[in-house]
């Protein structure tokens, strides 16, 4: 895409200083701008990069004039500008119109006279597809899913049969949706359940063998949801599993079975979610965060990384720690833990100077 500056500026909202007919085709790092791209500094450190006589995206409060420039677009929030800015330079991935002649399509596939369908795709019976959808190489779609309009996925993405997608969901590469959630039980009590009930006490150990719970549920993702690469999730043992309108998942995140998961959460690389969890609306789970099955965590409620919740989290809590504590308990916890060396040597110190009390006291 190529554009001027004045109309860069106009599409973020934003405020154009210098000569707004130079032209923009493309955007990159403070110092690094090329011929036709505008520098990001929305900060000084960044703006001491920039070379004189060209043109850059500024926050509000720079001076483009001092930093020797020809041309600013000067934004108020500089990451959302990123974000229209990005959008606007975004080639997407390319798929051709039309369906690709290797495409292996059932018959009874509904498909829009849109689509735009890659290479080695597998579309399963009665599947529905709405109008805009884009569908990159080497994707399946198992029977009887249905999928939203203006959706996006990405290569190698697995889907399996009774998956629902709604609009304009992204999906990114070795995305799996739909695969059988991890139940299984044994014909007696199981060592687990003796354990969950006596709180670590065994009082026999004897073999056991699982049986498969078969999964008859399917998955629900919302409108506006989009999850990173190689994330998985279940689907349920008898309802759905389900992820609410504008969640955002990260890279290498698992959603265990018969979850549901509310409106434009966080859920950030290597979160784990165990099964029947539920989480609130506008939730944020750092990455590694770890929730508990059957436990419920609160509308907005933040995680930091690394955080185990294994007990219901109120809403809006702040939580860090395993196990998941208020965020300023942790805090002081850790402080405290730090202190530790210096008050085992005064410990210390005041014993020795009680034993020689004592003993002075023994000697008169």
């Amino acid at each position: 895409m190529t554009l001027t500056i004045a109309d860069l500026a106009r599409a973020l909202d934003a405020r154009l200083w210098g000569d707004g007919n130079m032209i923009v085709n493309g955007a990159a790092e403070a110092g690094q701008a090329r011929e036709g791209q505008i520098a990001l500094a929305t900060s000084p450190a960044y703006a001491e990069k920039l070379a004189p006589g060209g043109m850059a995206v500024l926050a509000e409060g720079m001076d483009p004039e001092t930093l020797g420039l020809r041309a600013a677009v000067v934004v108020a929030r500089p990451r959302l500008a990123m974000a229209a800015l990005t959008r606007a330079f975004d080639p997407g991935p390319g798929i051709a119109p039309g369906i690709h002649p290797s495409g292996v399509i059932d018959p009874t596939a509904d498909l829009p006279p849109d689509a735009a369908i890659g290479p080695f795709v597998v579309i399963g019976a009665r599947v529905r597809i709405g109008a805009g959808a884009r569908i990159a190489s080497h994707v399946s779609i198992g029977a009887d899913s249905v999928i939203g309009c203006d959706v996006l996925i990405h290569p190698g993405v697995r889907i399996a049969h009774g998956v629902t997608l709604g609009d304009r969901v992204i999906l990114n590469p070795g995305v799996s949706l739909g695969a059988d959630g991890f139940s299984f039980v044994t014909p007696e009590k199981s060592g687990v359940e003796e354990i969950r009930e006596s709180l670590g006490e065994r009082h026999e150990i004897r073999q056991q063998h699982w049986t498969r719970i078969h999964s008859l549920g399917g998955v629900e993702i919302g409108d506006d949801v989009e999850i990173g690469a190689n994330s998985t999730v279940d689907r349920g043992t008898i309802r759905a599993t389900r992820i609410g309108r504008g969640t955002k998942i990260d890279n290498l995140v698992q959603v265990g079975h018969n979850c549901i998961v509310g409106e434009d959460c966080l859920l950030c690389g290597l979160v784990g979610i165990a099964g029947s969890a539920r989480i609130g609306n506008r939730v944020v789970l750092g990455g590694q965060v770890g929730v508990s099955d059957n436990i419920f965590v609160g509308d907005d409620v933040i995680a930091g990384g690394a955080t185990k919740i294994f007990t219901n989290a109120p809403a809006g809590r702040v939580l860090l720690g395993s196990p998941a504590v208020k965020m300023e308990t942790h805090v002081e916890a850790q402080k405290n833990i730090r202190r530790l060396p210096r008050l085992y040597a005064q410990v210390a110190e005041l014993r020795e100077t009680v034993k020689k009390l004592l003993d002075k006291g023994d000697a008169q």
